[in-house]
């Protein structure tokens, strides 16, 4: 079968988890290689997630680098055999790889995690309040993609909508509730439709006041995904080339710490509701 040109960030993540068992078992790929009778370039391959590799192969793997932790292995035969098609298959060739990268990752996850300082949170937004950030954000977008866009954010909500959702908990800053992006309408609608959410119980929301003191997390913006075990947990944060993949076990320590900071720093559920409340009074 011939090496895939483009690799999902999913696949490349479970080359990734094989290769860091492989090193911490001292193993070279070219040993390896001959454990499975394969050859080095084979198993560099699957490790740049350039290939696949079934479950009998998984687990082989993880019987040579001596992996004792079952659940561990689970999650990554999961990776390997997984062949959902989801949804974001419809925007193959539309949108970017790392785009529908993120729905995917998304649809996997165990939890998400997010907090937000400038916008509101992706998956609570609005049509009209996406439109209006990405017709300023990418001015040069014609309207046919804008709108090609905003329909993939809008589907991203079913991580959340469906009949099991995935728990979602957001901590948004005031100032991203605040800022019209638009005009009045549109920020009234987008705060009644965060209100919504909550009573839905669909998005478990809370806010940091402006006038919160000790609060320096302005670069704090992150979402956060559970795996089915921490160690295969990943985060996304934003770079100039687009959505940052971070999966270094110390890196998604230091952010599950960043979280819980940045958690502390807001108000409790209820008030952050009241708090939300208080703002569409202001708007109407």
């Amino acid at each position: 079968m011939a090496p895939r040109s483009h690799p999902t960030a999913r696949q490349v993540r479970l080359g990734t988890e094989l290769r860091r068992l492989r090193e911490a078992a001292g193993l070279k790929a070219r040993e390896v290689a001959g454990l499975l009778n394969s050859t080095s370039a084979q198993i560099s391959q699957v490790e740049l997630g350039l290939s696949g590799a079934s479950e009998e192969r998984v687990r082989r793997l993880a019987a040579h680098y001596a992996c004792a932790d079952r659940m561990l292995i689970d999650g990554l035969v999961a990776m390997a055999t997984d062949r959902t098609r989801g949804w974001w298959e419809d925007y193959r060739g539309v949108l970017p790889q790392t785009t529908l990268d993120v729905a995917e990752a998304e649809h996997h996850a165990r939890f998400l995690r997010e907090t937000v300082i400038t916008y509101v949170p992706g998956l609570l937004q609005t049509s009209d309040y996406t439109h209006a950030v990405l017709t300023y954000v990418r001015p040069e977008l014609p309207e046919n993609e804008v709108a090609q866009r905003v329909e993939y954010r809008m589907k991203r909500r079913a991580v959340i909508e469906r009949d099991t959702p995935v728990p979602y908990e957001t901590v948004v800053h005031e100032f991203a509730l605040r800022v019209h992006v638009s005009d009045r309408r549109t920020s009234l609608a987008q705060l009644r439709f965060i209100l919504d959410k909550i009573e839905a119980g669909q998005a478990r929301v809370r806010v940091i006041p402006v006038e919160r003191e000790s609060f320096a997390g302005a670069d704090a913006s992150m979402l956060y995904l559970g795996g089915p075990v921490p160690q295969l947990d990943t985060a996304l944060r934003d770079a100039p080339t687009g959505a940052r993949y971070i999966d270094a076990p110390s890196q998604l320590e230091q952010l599950r710490a960043l979280f819980h900071r940045v958690q502390s720093a807001s108000l409790d559920p209820i008030a952050s509701r009241d708090f939300i409340h208080r703002l569409t009074k202001e708007l109407q």
